[in-house]
């Protein structure tokens, strides 16, 4: 029996214009009604899916996110922070002479704002901001940055083709030292090493005495792939990534196709 469903953001629960269907609602309302926990995991911070968590009627005491990509469990109405695995100063600077080298733009994520670093040169600026409209932005350098600051996670997001040129050149010993993936084909996420979607899901369910045979996760690209892994019940979108797809236990309908709804309604919800 399902007790938990882990959802991902783009590509899964939110249509290409980004909104959640009414299907959707509806077939998670129910789940929450039947005692099932909802928990949106995603790479974005607390801040910036409340109106997704306002749909969703996900406000409530008892109500849980995963954010910064596993970085952060939080309460939903308080925003207390169960867990975090944040960033050092000296890890960010690691990270910002590498980007440097290759001219690749780094942003870094601290709670609500991004913070963009003078890494690379024009015409690969950065372009998380339009990406993310609702977070604060601030720009600086290592000389300037805070190093007593809390840095959840830090970013490349760059056209595609050039990131992807410039991933082949990063260091070994960079990929050993973080938890690096694709989010997005123009999006590159760096977190702490022992952080991932599966590690906040895990972290949370035995938080609240929930199996792991119990979880169901449903995501589509390469950030999803250890809590579909991880998963009692893993379930990768129509429209989702091979590679996630291959170790899928079910795939479910495309994001514009309510393909959430049509899993959980196979899965989850109890006919009465």
């Amino acid at each position: 029996m399902i007790k938990l469903i882990a959802i991902d953001l783009d590509g899964t629960l939110l249509t290409d214009d980004k909104k959640i269907s009414d299907k959707n609602k509806v077939v998670l309302t129910q789940a929450k009604e039947q005692g099932v926990k909802v928990v949106i995991c995603t790479g974005r911070p607390l801040f910036a899916i409340e109106p997704y968590l306002d749909r969703l009627e996900l406000r409530d005491e008892g109500d849980y996110s995963i954010t910064f990509n596993g970085s952060s469990v939080q309460k939903n109405d308080t925003g207390e922070t169960l867990l975090a695995h944040s960033l050092s100063f000296d890890e960010v600077s690691r990270v910002t002479n590498v980007m440097t080298a290759l001219n690749l733009p780094l942003d870094i994520i601290s709670v609500d704002t991004v913070i963009h670093l003078d890494t690379a040169k024009e015409p690969y600026s950065s372009i998380y901001e339009s990406m993310n409209p609702l977070l604060k932005v601030e720009h600086a350098t290592l000389d300037t940055l805070d190093q007593n600051r809390l840095f959840n996670k830090m970013v490349v997001a760059v056209e595609t083709s050039y990131l992807d040129e410039k991933l082949a050149q990063l260091p070994k010993e960079l990929l050993e030292e973080f938890n690096i993936m694709k989010s997005r084909e123009n999006l590159l996420e760096i977190i702490h090493k022992e952080a991932s979607k599966a590690a906040g899901i895990d972290e949370l369910a035995n938080y609240l005495g929930i199996k792991q045979s119990e979880v169901m996760a449903i995501g589509d690209e390469e950030n999803d792939f250890s809590m579909i892994e991880y998963a009692g019940l893993g379930v990768v979108m129509e429209n989702g990534s091979q590679g996630v797809k291959d170790i899928a236990q079910f795939i479910t309908k495309s994001n514009q196709e309510d393909g959430v709804a049509h899993a959980v309604e196979k899965f989850v919800l109890i006919n009465e």
